[in-house]
């Protein structure tokens, strides 16, 4: 397998291979993470957004988002466009329940405290609202970067030329099991760097929680 990389690599393949799959899981991934996030907010926020946005998440969350593939094709083509899509979809779900959660969670007595200070709106989300809502958010990050490789090592095997997913699903035509492990242990490393990054980014932006907890 080692040998099988190095030749991949060294002829091109993995290189442009990576850089595509790179792409299309950034895209997709920053278009969830936005729309996951201004939802969250608009429905946390508002009782009026609630009641027009969360149950419709409710109803796209019963819904296997891989399932949705034949119909994105239908009305996206079956480009570039269709596999974004279904990335963001992955990823906005988990970052917008697990922000919208810890909106929800966010103790009253600061919210009466805000309230007894006058705060304005803006001081009320910056002071209160993005503190309370941050560790639900990385919960939710770190399972939208998951999903975003799970989903990609599906997407990249329709109808793509290039890709590692498409890397894999040329070697399962030609019986080359060597270059399939390959690719899922890129896939793995990925996945693993990812949610580390996360890890690590959370850990510093959340390091006043444990000076309280000591």
């Amino acid at each position: 397998m080692l040998e099988t990389g190095i030749r991949l690599w060294t002829d091109g393949t993995l290189p442009d291979d990576i850089l595509t799959s790179l792409r299309r899981a950034g895209s997709g991934f920053v278009i969830g993470l936005t729309a996951g996030v201004v939802l969250a907010l608009a429905s946390g926020l508002s009782r009026t957004g609630e009641a027009l946005i969360d149950g419709s998440v409710q109803l796209n969350r019963a819904v296997p988002t891989l399932g949705l593939i034949p119909l994105f094709i239908l009305w996206l083509g079956i480009g570039e466009t269709f596999k974004i899509a279904i990335i963001a979809i992955v990823v906005y779900i988990p970052v917008y329940l697990n922000t919208h959660s810890a909106l929800s969670g966010i103790d009253h007595r600061f919210v009466e405290l805000a309230e007894v200070q006058g705060l304005s709106r803006l001081a009320f989300v910056r002071q209160v609202v993005v503190p309370g809502a941050l560790p639900g958010f990385f919960v939710g990050l770190r399972l939208g970067v998951t999903g975003s490789w799970l989903g990609l090592v599906v997407l990249e095997q329709i109808n793509a030329t290039s890709g590692l997913g498409y890397l894999m699903f040329q070697a399962q035509n030609y019986g080359q099991t060597d270059v399939i492990l390959v690719g899922l242990v890129v896939y793995g490393v990925f996945g693993l760097v990812s949610d580390t990054l996360v890890r690590l980014i959370e850990r510093r932006v959340l390091s006043w929680r444990r000076t309280l907890s000591s």
